[in-house]
């Protein structure tokens, strides 16, 4: 039979969440279960975060199809190699995907956190957007997670939230923490040391906590003082609660 003869497959964007797989949603174990096709993207020789966190709702019946990353930290982030390697790597990775869909299969696509806030199957979704019907189950972020571990509550009454990549250069990084009450750094890594200047710039260090892998086994969290000199690992944030008070 003709592929062209099969209605399509659906995309299902799977939010797992930030690594424990209790803080999985129940629709999207339902969605993973249904599906004949799990994507995930892992790096060379492992299989990921979020296919960790989902394993034990996948059966052995289902496909696996791993979408491996070319590079990961090898090279740096905002060179032009790298951007060229990732381009093309989600370019050959919505190719995969899609060559199930089009043969009727729907594919459940796994995405740590939740899928559009900094997930790498945003990348997928928009390659095909339009071609395929889709899904997306929302997960809980990390940043959420990694709140839940604070002392006190990250905003209240009427503070405003500010997100922000730590790959920003440093007078854009300095500016979005100037104007707002509470913060979220995500996208630590290599860039803590220009986080932490930023940070000493605008007397935020005291009120600042570092977390790596909220949720996870290996969670830390710790004042910010009390961070690494130098590089943090993948899973890494710096929250910095706001000021809100009860009236």
């Amino acid at each position: 039979m003709n592929a062209s003869t099969y209605e399509p497959g659906t995309l299902y964007g799977i939010g797992t969440g930030p690594g424990d797989p209790e803080l999985m949603t129940l629709k999207a174990v339902r969605h993973l279960r249904d599906c004949p096709v799990v994507a995930y993207f892992t790096k060379r020789g492992g299989n990921g975060n979020a296919f960790r966190t989902a394993s034990e709702h996948i059966g052995r019946e289902q496909e696996k199809l791993p979408l491996v990353y070319p590079v990961t930290t090898e090279i740096p982030h905002g060179c032009p190699q790298y951007l060229d390697l990732i381009e093309r790597f989600f370019d050959d990775s919505a190719a995969e995907v899609a060559g199930h869909l089009e043969c009727g299969r729907s594919v459940a696509v796994l995405s740590e956190g939740d899928p559009f806030f900094y997930g790498s199957f945003m990348h997928v979704f928009l390659r095909l957007q339009g071609r395929f019907p889709s899904c997306v189950v929302p997960g809980v972020p990390a940043m959420l997670a990694g709140s839940a571990l604070l002392p006190r509550p990250i905003t209240m009454r009427d503070d405003v939230m500010t997100v922000i990549p730590g790959t920003l250069p440093d007078g854009d990084m300095l500016a979005a923490l100037k104007g707002a009450d509470a913060a979220v750094i995500m996208k630590v890594g290599r860039n803590l040391p220009r986080i932490r200047q930023a940070l000493r710039a605008l007397g935020l260090e005291e009120r600042a906590w570092y977390i790596e892998r909220a949720s996870m086994a290996a969670e830390k969290l710790l004042p910010f003082i009390e961070a690494p000199e130098d590089a943090a690992p993948y899973f890494s944030m710096v929250l910095i609660p706001g000021h809100g008070e009860r009236r």
